[in-house]
C-alpha cells in the first residue's frame, strides 16, 4: 500500500480527497514545505492542549494554528471546453509558486461545491461554450453557484478570468454569470473582470500577472519579496516549445475531397505530417490551425481602406507590413461587436451607433450576420478619416486567427476531417476563414502552422469498457482515432457507431474504412442516418430511439457515450436519452436527468460540439 493508499485517521471523505488534490499538484519542493507547515500546525494545537486552552482542539483552534502558519489559502478552479482554460490554470499556478505562493489548481468537474465557502481567495479562469453556455464540465459548479443552496462568501476573495469568442453575442458570458453571483453572495472582488478573446494569450497573461502581484502584496497584508511573474502560458516541457504562439510548420502530405459528386456540401480529408515535432497527444484531442486569410479579401481590404501594404504595424511589439499582418495575424472576415463598436467610434456612422448596446443585441447579431469586415468598411468608409488613423484605429479592431478544431491524430500524422463553407454574399462568393484557406490554399507540399489542442474531455476509458460513439458529419473525425486506438492496443470492448450526414451515394465519411473496422471485429456495430434521402429526414438521435432497448442496455452495462457534431446535435441527442431511460428504464425527468448528470460526473457521457 502506498501513502496515497491510506486513508489518514480519523480524516471525512471529503478531507480525504482535498488532501490527494492537492498533492496531485505539488512538486517535491512544494511538498516538503507543507510537511514544515503542517508539523506548525500541530506544535500549535499540541501546545493550546497543554496550556489548558482547549482539552480536545477543535475547528476554530485548527483555524487559529493555521493562521499563524501560513496566510490566505489560495484555490485556482477552471472551467474548460478545449482545455485553453485549464492552461491559463497552470500557468497562474506557475506564476504564484515562483512569488512563494502555493494554489491548488482545480478542474471545476472535480471540485466539491460545498467547500465553497471556507475558502479563501478563489480565482476562476472559464471559458463561454456557444451562446452563453458554461462549459459543459463546470454545469454542475455553475447549477451550485447560481441556485438557491449557494452559501454566502463574505469573508471570500475573487477574480475572474473569462475566454470567450467575440463573434458570439454572448461573448464571455459564462465569465460574466460567475463575476456577478460571486459578489452577489458577497465575496469581494479581488480584480475587475478580465474578458479575452479568441487571441487571448497577452490579456490572460497580463492578469496573471497583476492576480499574483495583487495577492503577493495584500494577502493577510504581508508585503512578499521577489519580482513580480512572468506569467507568459507555459507548455507542458518539450523539446521545443509549440503553442498558438510557436506553432510547428507542418507538411500537407494529401487534400482530397471526401464528399461524391453531386453533393451538397463539401467535405474533405486532410492529412498533414508533423515528423519531427515531438507533438504529444491523444485520441480526442483537437489541432489547431494558424490560417492564411485569402489573399484577395487583404487586397479588397487595403484598397478600401485606401491603405498601403508596405504600411508598418506593431503585432506583438514587432514591426511588419500592413499586408502581410492582415494576411497572417488577424482574423479580417467574421466582424464582432468589438468591431463595431470601434469603427462606430473611428467613423462616426450613425447606423453603427445605433446598435449599441445589450437592448439592440437582436440587431446587431442580424447585421453581423449579414455583414463581414469588408461589407461594414465598404458600407462605412469613414469619409475624411486620415489613413494614418486608419492604421492605427482598424488593426485592433480584428481579432486573432481562430484554430480549427476536428481532428484525427496519427504518429508522426494528422488527419483532418473538414466541412469546407463556402456561400454567397452581396454578390460575392465567400469562404470560412479556416476552411477555406484549407481548401484553397493547402496543396499538397504546403507548409501550415500547427499547434495540438488538448481536449481532456473527450477521451477513451482506460479499461475495455463499451463505447457508444454519436457523430453528425465531420463529428466522425475523432472516432477514427478511437478505434485506431483500440485496434493498436487490441482491446476487446465493443464499440457502436451512429453516423449521419445528408445522402448514402455522397456524404457517407470513411465508408470503406468502418466496414473493414465492422468485418475485423473492431468495431462491434454501426447504424446510419441520412437525412436527405427520403421524403422523411431521419438523424441520429431517430436511430438512437428505435434502438432504445439497446441503449439502455449498453448504459447499464457500464458503456461510455461521445457526442460529436454541430452544436445543435447536443440538446437533440439529449432530449433522446431522455425519452430512452423513461420508455426502458422506468424513470421519471427528473431521475433521468440525474442519471445522465451521474455519468456526466464519471466522463461517461462526454460531449465535444462546435
Amino acid at each position: 500500500m502506498t501513502a496515497f493508499d491510506f486513508h489518514g485517521p480519523g480524516l471525512t471523505e471529503e478531507q480525504w480527497q482535498r488532501i490527494k488534490e492537492l498533492a496531485s499538484n505539488l512538486n517535491a519542493e512544494q511538498a516538503l514545505w507543507l510537511s514544515g507547515y503542517f508539523a506548525g500546525v500541530d506544535h500549535r494545537l499540541r501546545e493550546i492542549a497543554l496550556t489548558g486552552e482547549a482539552n480536545r482542539p477543535n475547528e476554530r483552534d485548527f483555524q487559529i494554528a493555521a493562521s499563524e502558519t501560513t496566510s490566505r489559502t489560495i484555490t485556482i478552479l477552471f472551467g474548460s471546453e478545449t482545455g485553453n482554460s485549464g492552461e491559463m490554470a497552470s500557468a497562474l499556478g506557475d506564476a504564484l509558486r515562483k512569488e512563494g505562493l502555493t494554489g491548488a489548481v482545480i478542474d471545476m468537474a472535480n471540485y466539491k461545491t460545498r467547500q465553497l465557502k471556507n475558502e479563501r481567495d478563489v480565482l476562476i479562469i472559464t471559458s463561454t461554450h456557444g451562446e452563453g453556455d458554461p462549459p459543459a464540465t463546470a454545469l454542475d459548479f455553475f447549477e451550485y453557484v447560481e441556485g438557491n443552496k449557494a452559501p454566502s462568501l463574505e469573508g471570500i476573495r475573487y477574480a475572474v478570468l473569462a475566454l470567450g469568442d467575440s463573434t458570439y453575442e454572448q461573448y464571455c458570458e459564462a465569465g460574466k454569470r460567475l463575476d456577478q453571483r460571486l459578489a452577489v453572495l458577497g465575496a469581494e472582488r479581488l480584480f475587475d473582470r478580465v474578458d479575452c478573446d479568441v487571441d487571448f494569450e497577452d490579456a490572460a497573461a497580463e492578469w496573471i500577472k497583476t492576480v499574483t502581484e495583487k495577492l503577493k502584496k495584500t494577502r493577510d497584508g504581508q508585503q512578499f519579496g521577489g519580482r513580480a511573474a512572468d506569467a507568459a502560458p507555459q507548455s507542458k516541457p518539450s523539446a521545443a516549445i509549440i503553442d498558438q504562439r510557436h506553432p510547428f510548420q507542418a507538411s500537407i502530405i494529401e487534400n482530397i475531397v471526401l464528399t461524391g459528386r453531386g453533393s451538397s456540401k463539401e467535405t474533405r480529408h486532410i492529412e498533414m505530417s508533423v515528423e519531427g515535432s515531438d507533438l504529444r497527444f491523444e485520441p480526442g484531442d483537437a489541432l489547431g490551425i494558424i490560417p492564411r486569410n485569402d489573399p484577395r479579401l487583404v487586397d479588397a481590404l487595403l484598397e478600401t481602406l485606401h491603405l498601403s501594404a508596405d504600411a508598418e504595424v506593431s503585432v506583438r511589439d514587432k514591426a511588419v507590413g500592413l499586408g502581410q499582418a492582415l494576411t497572417e495575424d488577424y482574423e479580417i472576415t467574421v466582424g464582432t461587436t468589438r468591431f463595431i463598436n470601434q469603427w462606430a467610434d473611428l467613423t462616426g456612422a450613425e447606423e453603427l451607433i445605433a446598435l449599441r448596446g445589450n437592448e439592440q443585441a437582436e440587431a446587431r447579431s442580424e447585421f453581423l450576420l449579414r455583414n463581414h469586415i469588408i461589407d461594414i468598411v465598404r458600407r462605412y468608409p469613414g469619409d475624411g478619416v486620415e489613413p494614418e488613423a486608419s492604421l492605427a484605429d482598424f488593426v485592433p479592431c480584428v481579432r486573432g486567427s481562430i484554430p480549427l478544431p476536428r481532428a484525427v491524430l496519427c504518429p508522426d500524422e494528422v488527419h483532418l476531417t473538414v466541412a469546407t463553407v463556402r456561400f454567397d454574399l452581396h454578390g460575392e462568393a465567400r469562404s470560412g476563414v479556416a476552411t477555406g484557406y484549407l481548401a484553397d490554399q493547402c496543396a499538397p507540399s504546403s507548409m501550415v502552422s500547427v499547434y495540438i489542442q488538448p481536449n481532456p474531455r473527450f477521451r477513451l476509458p482506460a479499461d475495455d469498457a463499451p463505447i457508444l460513439m454519436i457523430g453528425a458529419g465531420t463529428g466522425v473525425a475523432p472516432y477514427r482515432a478511437f478505434l485506431q486506438e483500440r485496434e493498436a492496443r487490441g482491446a476487446s470492448g465493443r464499440s457502436w457507431l451512429v453516423f449521419g450526414d445528408r445522402n448514402f451515394h455522397t456524404d457517407f465519411l470513411y465508408q470503406t474504412e468502418w466496414q473493414q473496422w465492422l468485418k475485423d471485429g473492431i468495431l462491434t456495430r454501426m447504424q446510419v442516418a441520412f437525412s436527405r434521402d427520403e421524403e422523411k429526414k431521419y438523424y441520429v438521435q431517430h436511430r438512437l430511439a428505435e434502438n432504445a432497448r439497446d441503449v439502455y442496455a449498453w448504459f447499464e452495462e457500464g458503456a461510455s457515450l461521445y457526442v460529436c457534431g454541430g452544436r445543435e446535435l447536443a440538446p437533440a441527442i439529449h432530449t433522446t436519452l431522455i425519452d430512452i431511460l423513461k420508455q426502458e428504464g422506468g424513470y421519471s425527468d427528473v431521475s433521468a436527468a440525474e442519471y445522465l448528470g451521474e455519468m456526466q460526473s464519471h466522463r461517461r457521457y462526454q460531449v465535444d460540439v462546435y
